[in-house]
């Protein structure tokens, strides 16, 4: 397969929520889990941050990215959606996963993941796991040095719930235990109560940033 070949197989024989809607949402971690087993568990092999929330999710990343680099660590950055490219979403010290990256872990995996039908989003994201694991020797299967949230308002309701609350709670679902939380911006006490609820439950704490 040539890399456009591969793009338009990854584009229109899994779901991509961009272009199938709800349709592609696939609830649970188990199809992610069954990739990431079939990989080797490559999340495995570096330390991670995860980064949610309704926006400046990109920003937030890319600024992380940037001062962990000039920091003097090697960083690989995963996100989503892409402008031109495909492989703008895998990066490696800012340099975008190869061509020959993408068409070679679509032809060793492709018998494999089919079985599985996964969507879109949990076949990148296990392809970004596996390119980091190979250049640095992450969705929500992960367990991250940090976790940040960045802010919490109405999308995705048909998913995630009607209230910013019921979002928050979703959202609150990558908080893990010994790991600690940093959440941006947050403009009511009911939100700020369910990520501090989160955390009690989770066994770690919590850090507003506006505070």
């Amino acid at each position: 397969m040539t890399y456009e070949e591969t793009l338009h197989y990854l584009y229109t024989s899994i779901p991509v929520f961009q272009n199938a809607g709800p349709s592609a949402y696939k609830p649970g971690l188990g199809t992610s889990i069954a990739l990431d087993d079939h990989l080797g568990n490559p999340h495995k092999a570096y330390k991670t941050i995860h980064v949610a929330g309704t926006n400046g999710k990109g920003s937030v990343s890319h600024l992380l990215a940037a001062i962990l680099r000039q920091s003097g660590y090697k960083v690989g950055l995963y996100t989503s959606p892409h402008l031109v490219d495909f492989r703008e979403r895998i990066r490696v010290n800012g340099q975008k996963i190869p061509e020959e990256y993408v068409i070679d872990f679509v032809e060793r995996h492709r018998s494999f993941f089919e079985t599985l039908d996964p969507s879109f989003f949990e076949l990148t994201s296990s392809m970004a796991f596996d390119y980091f694991r190979g250049r640095l020797d992450s969705t929500n299967i992960i367990t991250p040095i940090l976790s940040i949230i960045t802010n919490i308002s109405l999308d995705h309701t048909q998913f995630l719930g009607d209230t910013v609350e019921k979002i928050a709670f979703e959202k609150a679902g990558i908080i893990k235990k010994d790991v600690p939380a940093l959440v941006g911006e947050i403009d009511r006490h009911s939100v700020a109560q369910v990520f501090a609820d989160a955390a009690v439950k989770a066994g770690t704490l919590v850090y507003f940033a506006q505070d």
